[in-house]
């Protein structure tokens, strides 16, 4: 779908390891999958370097600025950051403790502390949202 590097990065060997085989199984040469501690590391890429960032449920860990702050340096000027995270919602079972979980409005705070612009949000149904960020 796209002609440039994926990057995917996850602390966990396994989770990395999944997308490796998958990317062999689809004959993708354009993923990149590392094993690395996005929150105590960073991604280890340059900066503006890449024209999405995706950050899939990991603003419940301390400093989520801080977090979005390193998405935002990896972002090409005019770059899109997506943000999906479980709903805020006791009615959706399994999942993390309703105490972690964000609400949209802190998602959509956090970011544009760290220097995003809002686009819009989506409701991934049945138990995400998503926000779109701009840089």
């Amino acid at each position: 779908m796209i002609s440039g590097v994926v990057y995917a990065l996850d602390i966990d060997p396994e989770y990395v390891r999944t997308v490796e085989l998958k990317a062999k199984e689809l004959k993708l040469e354009n993923v990149v999958a590392l094993v690395r501690d996005f929150i105590s590391e960073g991604s280890g890429l340059g900066d503006s370097s890449v024209d999405f960032v995706f950050l899939f449920n990991i603003l419940h860990a301390e400093n989520p600025v801080d977090i979005l702050k390193e998405g935002y340096r990896i972002l090409k000027l005019g770059g899109r950051a997506g943000i999906v995270h479980w709903k805020y919602d006791e009615k959706i079972l399994g999942g993390p403790s309703m105490d972690i979980r964000p609400k949209p409005e802190q998602c959509r705070q956090w970011a544009e502390a760290a220097g995003f612009h809002f686009k819009k949000q989506l409701d991934l149904k049945p138990y995400h949202y998503g926000i779109v960020m701009r840089k």
